[in-house]
């Protein structure tokens, strides 16, 4: 389910949590993409380098900006079991709704171009959702409110 962000949080934090969800994105596209062939077995490895590029900005943002950096884990729990395209198709779904959760969470924490990336990942996820829905031929293929907590 997706987080909402605390009011208390400044802007570091909230992309820091914004961070750790890119890792668990990364960590669950490896898991993915083992379950897929050919078209979506890529477009799984297209998800994963553009949350790839995402964590290594912000990587490189939080930690010029003096701020903490979260470390990765070595793995992550999911939700269920993995097991065959039908479940990895819903955890690619789930991933991404969870980040753009991390990702919604972060806008009222930022301004500027801080918020402008976080909206840009928002629109990211949702639209990898969408993609993702209608691989898996799941309706409706979009959501009213990406990232919204349900």
């Amino acid at each position: 389910m997706p987080r909402t962000a605390p009011t208390s949080i400044g802007p570091a934090q909230a992309l820091a949590e914004a961070l750790t969800a890119e890792y668990a994105a990364i960590w669950a596209y490896g898991v993915i993409g083992v379950h897929l062939a050919e078209g979506a077995r890529q477009a799984a490895r297209s998800a994963e380098a553009a949350h790839r590029t995402r964590r290594d900005a912000l990587i490189l943002q939080l930690s010029g900006g003096g701020g903490q950096v979260p470390a990765d884990r070595a793995g992550y729990a999911l939700p269920y079991p993995v097991t065959d395209r039908t479940s990895a198709l819903k955890l690619a779904v789930e991933i991404e709704e969870r980040t753009a959760g991390h990702w919604r969470a972060a806008l009222p924490h930022t301004t500027g171009a801080d918020r402008n990336r976080a909206l840009a990942a928002l629109t990211d996820c949702a639209l990898r959702a969408t993609r993702w829905r209608r691989t898996a031929g799941v309706t409706p293929i979009t959501v009213p409110f990406p990232g919204r907590p349900v």
